[in-house]
C-alpha cells in the first residue's frame, strides 16, 4: 500500500453554531484540522496509509489534536510535542450573499516555533511514496519555512514525488517575508502543483488574464491554460500543475470544477452545482486527497484522476468541518453520474 506523508498546522478551530455570526456567539464549536492533516484524514478515510508529520504542544489540547487524528486512522508516529500552544482559528460561516470570515490565532503555536533539525526526516520518509505540504506552512514562520525546505529536499533525494497545494493566504504572510522571497525555492522540487488563479499571482506574478471568480459560474477553463503552463516552465521538474475552478454565485452556491496540465494535455472536468453548502473550509484539502489517491490508483488515467478529486471534494461540501468523510465509493458513485442525494437503505 503506498505511504504518503504530510507535513503542517493542525488547529483548534472554533465556530458559533449553524450560521450565527461571531457577536452572536455564546458557544462555540469544536473541530481539530488543518490543510496538511485535511489532506492525511482524507487518505486514511480511503484506506491508504496516511502519515501526519507536525509539531504540537505537550498539554492536553496537543493530546485533542492527537486524539482526532488518531481517531481517522492517521499515523502519528513522528508527531513532535512542543511549544507553547496549538494553533486557533476562528470560522464565522457566511450564508447566501453574506461571506464566511476567518481569524487566525497561531502565533507561538508549536508549528510556528517549529526548528530545522526537530524532525528526523529520514526517519520519517523510510518506505514513503508521496510527499505533500502546502503554502500555508512556510507563512507561518522563517523557522517553519526552513524546515519545509529541509523535508522537501531529503524527499526529494529519496526520490519520492512531491505535492503542494500553494494555499496563499494573506493574514498569514506577516514575518517581514514575501511568499516570492520563500515559495520559489520550496516549489522547485515538486512534481505535482495544485492552485488557483490568485496562488499564481501571489507566490509567482502570474495570473490569467479576464478571469474574475466574482463574476458568478462563469469559468472558462481554457483562461488558466496560460498559467499552468507559465508555472510548468517556472518549475520545470513539474510534471502535472492543476487548478480547482470555483465559481462564487453566493456564500451557499459555488461551481466547482478542476483542470490539469501534463505539459502536453490539458484535461477538464464536469462542473458541479455546490447549491447548498454546508462547509466549505477543506474543499481544495479535499481536492488534494482525492488527487493523491486517484494519481496513486490510477497513474496512466489523468483523467478519471482528475475527475476523481472534483467530484471528491464536490462532496467535501456537504459535509461539515474540515475533513472530508465522503467514501470511494460514494465518490465513484458521483462520478458515474448519480447526483440524486438520495436515500441508501
Amino acid at each position: 500500500m503506498p505511504r504518503i506523508v504530510t507535513f503542517g498546522e493542525i488547529m483548534l478551530r472554533l465556530s458559533p453554531p449553524g450560521w450565527k455570526r461571531f457577536s452572536q456567539a455564546d458557544t462555540f464549536e469544536v473541530i481539530y484540522g488543518g490543510g496538511e492533516s485535511n489532506v492525511a484524514v482524507t487518505l486514511a478515510n480511503y484506506g491508504m496509509d496516511a502519515r501526519f508529520v507536525t509539531r504540537i504542544p505537550k498539554n492536553d489540547i496537543g493530546d485533542c489534536a492527537m486524539n482526532a487524528l488518531r481517531s481517522r486512522n492517521v499515523d502519528t508516529s513522528h508527531v513532535v510535542r512542543g511549544g507553547e500552544r496549538l494553533g486557533i482559528y476562528f470560522l464565522e460561516t457566511g450564508a447566501m450573499q453574506r461571506g464566511s470570515k476567518v481569524v487566525y490565532d497561531r502565533d507561538h503555536s508549536g508549528m510556528a516555533t517549529i526548528e530545522p533539525g526537530e524532525i528526523d526526516w529520514d526517519a520519517v520518509f523510510t518506505d514513503v511514496d508521496w510527499f505533500h505540504w502546502t503554502g500555508i506552512t512556510p507563512a507561518l514562520s522563517q523557522s517553519a519555512a526552513d524546515a519545509c525546505l529541509e523535508a522537501c529536499k531529503v524527499a526529494a533525494s529519496k526520490g519520492i514525488t512531491i505535492s503542494t497545494d500553494l494555499n496563499y493566504r494573506k493574514k498569514l504572510w506577516n514575518y517581514g517575508k514575501s511568499p516570492q522571497e520563500i515559495m520559489p525555492a520550496l516549489v522547485e522540487h515538486c512534481d505535482i502543483i495544485l492552485g488557483n488563479e490568485e496562488d499564481a499571482e501571489k507566490h509567482f506574478d502570474i495570473h490569467p488574464d479576464s478571469v474574475d471568480v466574482t463574476k458568478g459560474d462563469t469559468m472558462d477553463p481554457e483562461a488558466y491554460l496560460p498559467v499552468c503552463k507559465a508555472l510548468m516552465k517556472r518549475f520545470p521538474k513539474a510534471k502535472k500543475v492543476i487548478t480547482t475552478l470555483r465559481g462564487s454565485i453566493s456564500a451557499s452556491h459555488n461551481t466547482w470544477s478542476g483542470v490539469m496540465w501534463d505539459g502536453e494535455k490539458m484535461y477538464t472536468a464536469p462542473t458541479y452545482q455546490l447549491s447548498h453548502i454546508v462547509d466549505r473550509v477543506g474543499g481544495g484539502d479535499s481536492f488534494m486527497g482525492g488527487l493523491i489517491y486517484s494519481l496513486q490508483t490510477w497513474p496512466d488515467d489523468d483523467d478519471k484522476a482528475l475527475r476523481f478529486a472534483v467530484a471528491a471534494s464536490a462532496l467535501k461540501h456537504s459535509i461539515f468541518g474540515d475533513a472530508n468523510l465522503a467514501t470511494v465509493d460514494e465518490v465513484m458513485s458521483l462520478m458515474e453520474g448519480d447526483g440524486s442525494g438520495r436515500v441508501s437503505r
